[in-house]
């Protein structure tokens, strides 16, 4: 089975390929890709795979684009930290629709099902009805509740509840505990806002989200700048970006 990756954060490609070598380890990973732009690139040059893994949020846009801009059909298994996509996911070939975080259990089942539609040729196209009449109900968010952190050979769960606050440096994604304690997430800010419950936490600017109990203290400059004092203290100043100033008011106010 030859397979191509399409998602943009390294560690959860690299945690996919992985998976995907447990499941069968004669599966060739052609390409790891992450962005729409070099996943139009490579189909043109290299044609269909038997199978792509996409991230649905890509780091130029989303990867329907993909479908939009070239005639592709091969077929997909869709991972996301989202839900809101499943409708649109089943229209363009899907075979799975695989919420983050990956569960193997969950990705050995959605290559079963690819190996049962397109390898063995028996006819089980399903479009999971109940599911996609569940996806057409209105319903609560459901927000992240932990996360699941590498240390060296070891995993650990750290509850959302016991972080104060994410930060991004050198394109990576860092969450800082209460007790001060800082590990790296396979997640950027762009999608941890989606995942996390917007009355708890807040996107000060491009580098940082924070949670409103790890605001000690405000400092109100000239022109209406904002600096916080967060506890745990962060290793640099902290402003709320002048475009945020307002909405970060109103938050702190509901």
């Amino acid at each position: 089975m030859k397979v191509v990756i399409i998602e943009d954060e390294p560690l959860s490609a690299k945690r996919l390929e992985g998976m995907l070598k447990k499941y069968d380890s004669n599966i060739e990973i052609l390409a790891e890709l992450p962005s729409v732009s070099s996943a139009v690139a490579w189909f043109k040059e290299h044609g269909d795979p038997d199978l792509a893994l996409m991230d649905i949020h890509l780091e130029d846009g989303q990867s329907f684009k993909i479908f939009e801009t070239i005639n592709l059909q091969v077929p997909v298994i869709f991972t996301t930290a989202y839900d809101e996509y499943t409708i649109r996911a089943f229209k363009v070939n899907s075979i799975d629709y695989l919420m983050k975080p990956l569960n193997y259990e969950e990705l050995s089942a959605a290559l079963d099902k690819f190996k049962r539609l397109h390898v063995d040729g028996t006819d089980e196209r399903e479009p999971a009805l109940e599911q996609l009449l569940q996806a057409l109900q209105p319903k609560e968010p459901e927000y992240k509740t932990r996360f699941l952190i590498s240390i060296g050979s070891r995993l650990k769960t750290i509850d959302t509840a016991d972080v104060q606050y994410f930060y991004s440096a050198d394109k990576v994604t860092f969450l800082v505990t209460t007790d001060n304690q800082r590990f790296p997430v396979d997640f950027s800010l762009d999608k941890l806002q989606a995942m996390l419950d917007p009355k708890s936490f807040f996107r000060i600017n491009r580098q940082m989200m924070v949670r409103l109990e790890a605001i000690e203290q405000i400092h109100v400059y000239s022109k209406g700048r904002l600096k916080l004092e967060l506890q745990p203290a962060h290793k640099e100043e902290v402003f709320v970006s002048m475009d945020k100033v307002v909405e970060f008011k109103e938050w702190l106010g509901k």
